[in-house]
């Protein structure tokens, strides 16, 4: 079978450009691609030989950002099985979830995970679940790998070519978890074929090459990081630099050192940008990407202002392996406000009975979007329709270019009084006040008008005690409708968030109203 459509066309490049950086290293690492590949093949080796499972097995990674993440992705993807892959700082009882929700089989630490009993391996533990670590040996310049914090015994004999060359375009490949922003997380499976489209998609709406180079800050747990920055540039031939995390201080020297062309972040980072100084001369940016939350306007402004670069905003999604939407590059227009134009994937706006609107819901369909979620049919039923559209659960509209405008998360819209009012459309008139950084609208309980309107806000450091409630609300009056006007305004240092920058509104809305009824 062809392997264009799976993840081993990654192996297929004779790109002469680096595959991998890893900076935290000194020297640094760098990898080629027959390299990083062959370090892969002999991971996949040892893990499978000392722990031998079934096609389409789940194993999750718990691991930070770097050179043993990547290789266990493609040990685990080219071996049939299922990487799925979890945030590091979860708790014992989060590990526990995912874990039993995914059926994992083994879970992969880093080395010395086992022996200060994290809480990854407590909860691995008490699923009677094997504990992997993984480490790169500097001194012998190849992968370590031990069983429960111990060198596991010879297994079987184990040819991963072999085992690859039986890969196929709809195996799973990658299983990973909504965020629960609105509700319980659900288990989404992506397949290879899912994948290798969206990067395909990637790779041609930026127009990527192998002279391209990323500086990779978003978590590989996630989709933005995985396959928006990591797998769509290796696919492209060009080079990602991954430090274990993003770092404001080391950043810029990261950027130009290595000498990269673009990176892609969510808005949170974006701002933490805009706030430490550019590295002087300023490095040739190629293009800005953004995702994974709302971009304000007033913030994609003073990001092409300052770092003098098209500032590209897309939409995407888990269930859509990521990317459904972007803005193109230049010359085409890019619009401030808009997620921009289908990429790779069809676009309708419905109601709820399923008939095409001028504004709605939001749904897609394409190659890279699920087949459904896992063992969920009642989600299932929800999220998709009779002619197999998926429901993203965000309402917008197109506009007379075919542009895509988002107005909010259907259950997150504000019904003050039977007045429909979005949060992002608050949010942005928040955050184009100067001293403000950061912004969360969200809906309280009311009396009156069944919901009201509440923000938090972040103040820019030096602005703390300058600026008032009052001042606040005065200024937004003049952006949007005395209606849509957060009748109370919190200031807080901390906006709490997902570990990939998403907004948590339920999460805003339940700490900043709890505390003010504990006041009453």
């Amino acid at each position: 079978m062809s392997q264009q459509n799976t993840l081993l066309s990654v192996t297929t490049h004779t790109s002469a450009s680096p595959a991998l950086i890893i900076p935290s290293y000194f020297p640094p690492l760098i990898f080629s691609y027959p390299s990083i590949f062959s370090h892969v093949y002999d991971l996949s080796s040892n893990l499978f030989s000392l722990i031998p499972l079934p096609s389409q097995s789940p194993v999750s990674i718990i691991l930070p950002n770097g050179l043993e993440f990547i290789t266990c992705f493609f040990a685990i993807t080219f071996s049939r099985h299922i990487a799925a892959p979890l945030n590091p700082a979860y708790t014992e009882t989060e590990f526990k979830f995912y874990l039993e929700d995914s059926k994992s089989k083994f879970i992969i630490v880093p080395k010395g995970w086992c022996k200060e009993d994290k809480p990854a391996v407590k909860a691995a533990r008490g699923l009677g679940i094997d504990v992997v670590e993984i480490w790169w040996n500097e001194t012998d310049g190849k992968i370590g790998v031990t069983i429960d914090g111990k060198e596991g015994k010879q297994g079987q004999n184990i040819n991963p070519r072999e085992v690859s060359s039986k890969v196929e375009e709809n195996d799973v490949a990658l299983l990973l978890h909504t965020s629960g922003t609105t509700g319980r997380p659900k288990a989404v499976p992506l397949t290879h074929r899912n994948l290798t489209r969206t990067m395909k998609n990637i790779i041609r709406t930026y127009n990527l090459t192998p002279s391209d180079r990323t500086l990779l800050v978003m978590p590989l747990f996630h989709v933005h990081g995985l396959i928006g920055g990591l797998l769509s540039t290796l696919l492209s031939g060009g080079t990602a630099v991954v430090p274990p995390r993003f770092s404001a201080t080391t950043f810029w020297n990261d950027f130009t050192k290595f000498g990269c062309t673009w990176y892609t972040a969510v808005p949170t980072i974006h701002q933490i940008l805009l706030r430490h100084p550019v590295s002087s001369p300023l490095p040739k940016i190629r293009f800005i990407r953004s995702c994974s939350s709302s971009l304000a306007p007033s913030v994609l402004h003073s990001l092409e202002s300052t770092f003098k670069a098209p500032v590209l905003e897309a939409y995407a999604m888990t269930e859509a392996a990521h990317q459904m939407t972007s803005n193109p590059l230049p010359p085409a227009i890019h619009k401030p406000g808009s997620v921009g134009i289908g990429q790779g994937v069809e676009i309708v706006i419905l109601d709820e009975k399923g008939n095409k609107v001028k504004e709605g819901e939001v749904c897609v369909k394409g190659e890279n979007v699920t087949r459904g979620y896992l063992n969920n049919a009642k989600a299932n039923a929800e999220a998709f329709t009779e002619t197999g559209y998926f429901r993203t659960g965000d309402q917008g509209y197109l506009d007379s270019d075919g542009y895509l405008h988002l107005t909010g998360r259907i259950k997150e819209f504000i019904n003050r009084g039977g007045e429909k009012i979005s949060p992002l459309e608050i949010d942005a008139a928040l955050l184009s006040h100067p001293d403000i950084v950061d912004a969360v609208s969200f809906a309280v309980p009311d009396e009156i008008y069944g919901q009201e309107v509440w923000a938090a806000v972040v103040i820019k450091n030096g602005k703390d005690g300058q600026v008032s409630e009052d001042d606040v609300k005065t200024y937004v009056k003049t952006k949007i409708s005395a209606y849509k006007v957060p009748k109370k305004v919190v200031f807080t240092e901390v906006m709490p968030k997902t570990a990939t920058g998403k907004v948590q509104r339920r999460l805003v809305r339940d700490k900043f109203f709890a505390k003010d009824k504990a006041k009453l």
